[in-house]
Order: C-alpha cells, then sequence, then structure tokens
C-alpha cells in the first residue's frame, strides 16, 4: 500500500510525544489514530484526510484545497475532509489541519 511518507512524517512529527498514537494502514494510505479513533490519514496523492467536526464542515471546505473525499466514488459523510498537498505547504496551514483534528478527536465517539 503506497502513500506519501513526506507527508506521513510530517503528521508523525506533528503527533510526536502523544502515547495515545498509533499508526494504521487504510484507506489506501497511513492513517493516523489517537485515543483508538481515526484523526488523519497520509494518501498516495499527497492529500492530507482529516477527521473533524461535522458542524464546522462548511466552514473548513472554504480553506484554500479542502475539499470533500469519497470512497469508492462517492462522497464520504460530513467530518470528513481532504486537503490537497499545495495547501499543505505552509507549516501554519498543515499544524492547523492536525488541530482541527485533534479538536474533534476529544468528543468524537467512534473510529
Amino acid at each position: 500500500m503506497a502513500y506519501d511518507a513526506d507527508l506521513a512524517d510530517r503528521i508523525r512529527q506533528a503527533l510526536s510525544g502523544r502515547a495515545d498514537s498509533r499508526e494504521v494502514k487504510m484507506f489506501g494510505g497511513l492513517s493516523f489514530m489517537i485515543n483508538g479513533k481515526l484523526a488523519a490519514t497520509a494518501n498516495t496523492h499527497g492529500q492530507l484526510m482529516v477527521r473533524c467536526d461535522p458542524d464546522r464542515a462548511t466552514e473548513l471546505l472554504t480553506r484554500q484545497g479542502a475539499h470533500w473525499p469519497e470512497m469508492r466514488g462517492k462522497p464520504m459523510s460530513r467530518g470528513w475532509i481532504v486537503v490537497d498537498a499545495s495547501a499543505l505547504a505552509s507549516e501554519k496551514a498543515f499544524r492547523s489541519w492536525i488541530q482541527e483534528a485533534l479538536n474533534y478527536n476529544k468528543n468524537a465517539t467512534s473510529e
């Protein structure tokens, strides 16, 4: 299973020091679990998929490079967003997406 190794390293670094994180190959990429719940995934196209608050999805989709993810050609449910690699170039932008995932993860009830 191929995924963007550089992006995976960035996610790994952002989550370093967290005892509650682990990596799992899924969704055609490398996913990062926090507290047993999916938070972010590095995919094969250098895109970051994050799990976010469904109530914030509409607002988050207005950010540069953000769009609804698809699974097998069908849109995924609210609460998942894919961010294009070009929109992750700055460390500030990248960290803001990771923080969105971590903020929601605190209240999420399942994977």
